[in-house]
């Protein structure tokens, strides 16, 4: 029923080839490519009218030769464009082109127009990509290993299509949700949501602050049958929600992981340094690189508000979260109406630099499962932690001292340079060097790719031909290591990873400064138990820090400071006010991600509003392994 709906849309002079169910999407090959010009709006239209995600395709023998193609693509594209000869990586597969350009919106055109005329003229689909200053070596090596498994991808998404396209066998009468990680503490998050037909998980992370116990490391997979796994969903590409995604492949899943573009780019840079920096140290990952290509293999990217099939009887939606670049709000539709669930992940509902605050409208919502990291306390305003960070720096400076900024390389990094570079430009702190680990450039970089998911500010910046995050006072480090002579720069300022110095040159740079009172430390994210940065943040005056496999002892001297108005999450205030905003309506609220106090803290404050009493029926707690009935009929 569903093929005939579709061929009935097509007209006869577009030459039908084949019709095939590649993952979410449904893809109709065409042989008479010239045809196409004709029918701008087709797949939209069928889309509409069978409600799954459609893409035409030109049939592989009616394909330009990828060297004519390529001329095609660079003659006929403007010239504004700024399209890079050298940037171009053909998928003989799918049938697409990935085309770097300065530009990218050029080679779209309003309403797709110029992209279907290439489609017409080439036969190859292209996929823009901005190009940026600098070119990240981990982002390269990922696009041309995708290239090459192009065959077994298509093989995959085809065998996915067939089992995500399939009737509902089960009527669907119950939505259950268990707990693997992350419920009642922070890190490690992991949610298995299961109907009777179909089981997805949410998430599958590490917490970096327990690396040496696996039991409070890793989620609870006990329970988690890989081979019944309909596939997994990643809201953003911080460890604690990440981190461990690999280590499914290696134990045999050979499912889907369904995210944002940014994301998937994030993810493989963060657990590629996960595993490099985590070799160097001694520290034991369960999983090898090798699992993370596979894992990357299998990912299958969403973009913002658009509906995807993920199982027989679950639609995937995401929205902005507002947490991290390409981080996502969760919307699972299951079932026919059957019922509603919204994840926020991490979320941050207030606009800031670098990101706008949290998406509130969806569909429809029956329960609401939210973060509650800081359920129990209140952020300075951000406006007050930039002035604060902006006269730690300042005051480091007049004492010719250097100021240490641990952060994570994702997210963080980005809105400390935004701060700094306003900052030196304004002459609220003089124009001293501000030094950049290269993680954090890797990750920048991406930003710079995908501007699309960043606040009007920037993202209008980046259109405009600027660089707000690297200006002249940005030095970039290259290398994953430490270099003893930066710190000889007096005064300046280090960007560095891990925030929570439990890994990276942020360790190696905090030792060489410690000891120092000239020196500062200001921390701008949250500081997990058991972690280096934990304790300093709490005033201990002597730490053990591993080097070489070797514990050696730091006093630390220099001038502590923590400002947690940067954070990416929410505070009391603005988890209240996201589940008085949120519309619709959830008749169940669920909470997780938060230590004990900040859960108890959150819920109890839910419970004495009335206004959100007015609707929310149940105000939940759960524990890890708590399994949660959201409905039954």
């Amino acid at each position: 029923m569903l093929l005939k709906s579709i061929m009935e849309e097509i007209p006869a002079e577009l030459e039908l080839s084949n019709i095939e169910f590649e993952g979410p999407l449904i893809v109709i090959y065409i042989r008479n490519r010239k045809a196409l010009v004709k029918y701008p709006m087709l797949a939209q239209t069928i889309a509409k009218k069978v409600r799954k995600r459609i893409v035409i395709r030109v049939s592989p023998d009616a394909r330009l030769d990828k060297e004519e193609a390529k001329k095609i693509i660079i003659e006929y594209s403007p010239k504004e464009a700024g399209i890079d000869p050298n940037g171009m990586y053909f998928d003989e597969a799918s049938g697409e082109v990935l085309v770097k350009a300065e530009k990218p919106g050029y080679i779209i055109g309003k309403g797709n127009v110029f992209r279907n005329m290439l489609l017409a003229e080439t036969g190859w689909r292209v996929v823009p990509l901005r190009t940026t200053p600098f070119e990240t070596k981990t982002l390269k090596e990922i696009t041309n290993y995708l290239i090459k498994q192009s065959e077994y991808r298509l093989e995959f998404l085809r065998t996915l299509g067939e089992r995500v396209h399939r009737d509902v066998i089960y009527k669907n009468n119950y939505v259950r949700i268990t707990g693997l990680g992350g419920f009642r503490e922070v890190g490690r998050s992991a949610i298995l949501v299961e109907t009777r037909e179909s089981r997805i998980l949410l998430d599958f992370g590490i917490n970096v602050g327990a690396f040496s116990d696996p039991f409070k490391a890793y989620p609870i997979i006990d329970i988690l049958r890989i081979d019944e796994l309909d596939g997994v969903i990643v809201t953003h590409a911080h460890l604690d929600h990440a981190g461990l995604v690999p280590l499914l492949y290696k134990y045999g899943y050979r499912g889907p992981v369904y995210t944002t573009k940014p994301t998937r780019e994030l993810m493989a840079i963060m657990l590629k340094d996960l595993l490099e920096v985590s070799k160097k140290s001694g520290r034991y990952i369960p999983y090898g690189e090798k699992d993370l290509l596979t894992a990357l293999t299998h990912t299958i990217t969403v973009d913002y508000d658009e509906v995807t099939d993920v199982a027989p009887d679950i639609k995937l939606t995401m929205y902005n979260a507002g947490h991290l670049l390409g981080s996502g709000i969760v919307h699972l539709h299951i079932g026919m109406g059957l019922y509603n669930i919204v994840y926020t992940g991490d979320f941050k509902y207030a606009d800031s630099r670098l990101l706008s605050r949290a998406h509130t409208e969806f569909p429809r919502v029956e329960a609401l499962i939210m973060e509650s990291t800081y359920g129990a306390s209140l952020q300075e305003p951000r406006a007050q932690a930039e002035a604060r960070l902006i006269e730690i720096v300042k005051r480091t400076a007049e004492r010719n001292g250097v100021t240490l900024i641990p952060v994570f390389a994702a997210g963080r990094g980005q809105e400390i340079l935004l701060v700094l570079n306003s900052a030196i430009k304004e002459k609220q702190i003089p124009p001293i060097n501000i030094y950049v680990e290269g993680l954090v450039n890797e990750v920048t970089a991406v930003h710079l790719q995908y501007p699309e998911y960043l606040s009007k500010k920037v993202r209008e910046d980046i259109y405009n031909g600027e660089n707000p995050f690297i200006t002249d006072n940005v030095k970039i480090l290259e290398g994953p290591v430490a270099r003893p002579d930066i710190v000889e720069d007096r005064p300046s300022v280090i960007i560095a990873t891990n925030g929570m110095l439990n890994g990276g040159p942020a360790v190696e740079y905090f030792k060489l400064l410690a000891e120092d009172p000239r020196n500062a430390i200001v921390f701008v994210g949250y500081q997990a138990e058991g972690t280096l940065g934990r304790m300093v943040k709490d005033g201990m005056k002597e730490v053990s820090i591993i080097v070489e496999n070797k514990v050696e002892a730091i006093k630390v001297n220099l001038e502590v400071e923590s400002i947690d108005g940067f954070s990416g999450h929410s505070d009391q205030r603005e988890l209240l006010a996201y589940a008085r905003d949120i519309n619709p309506k959830p008749k169940t609220i669920i909470l997780n991600h938060g230590e004990p106090n900040a859960i108890d803290a959150l819920a109890s404050l839910l419970k004495k509003s009335k206004e959100i009493r007015a609707y929310t029926q149940k105000i939940l707690t759960p524990s890890n392994l708590d399994s949660i009935h959201l409905t039954a009929q």
